[in-house]
């Protein structure tokens, strides 16, 4: 189909559609067909293509897959936001499972942190220690946690304790 909105239309040399430096000026002036256009810009091996995937992405018609095909592309660049251009079951599935995780961990580290101050007032209940003592053990605690990120066992501290 060849471009009147082209340069190369008043040189007698029109150009193909997909290959148009004015596509712009076609669509703002209304008269950029989207059959048209994919009828020159589509290669017979992408009709092919777009036939197949048709049925999969329950369209009725070229024309509704290519839209199809553009709000993803164009919600995928214009937003960070994921579930814009995920398939909704997708993002459903995923936020599920990951607010299920977060609610798992949430009631782990409550039950962790009940637990750690359980233990805490039952030595402070039996233990006699002074000030500068605790604040050197809590920071011996802090620097330990650092080194070992976390993975600090009862036994270490056993070891430690027995060995002052």
């Amino acid at each position: 189909m060849a471009c009147e909105y082209c340069q190369n239309y008043v040189r007698k040399h029109p150009c193909r559609l997909c290959e148009c430096t004015c596509l712009e000026e076609r669509i703002e002036a209304g008269v950029l067909e989207l059959n048209a256009f994919m009828r020159d810009c589509f290669t017979p091996s992408m009709d092919r293509e777009i036939d197949a995937h048709l049925k999969q992405d329950n369209c009725s018609s070229r024309s509704e897959f290519v839209m199809n095909a553009l709000k993803f592309y164009v919600g995928y660049l214009s937003t960070k936001n994921a579930s814009a251009f995920l398939p909704e079951v997708l993002s459903a599935t995923l936020t599920g499972t990951l607010d299920g995780f977060a609610g798992r961990i949430s009631s782990l580290l409550f039950k962790q942190g009940v637990d750690i101050n359980l233990m805490a007032q039952i030595i402070a209940y039996d233990t006699d220690i002074d000030e500068g003592a605790y604040e050197r053990l809590r920071g011996k605690a802090i620097r330990d946690m650092k080194r070992t990120n976390g993975r600090i066992s009862f036994k270490d501290a056993m070891d430690f304790q027995k060995s002052v």
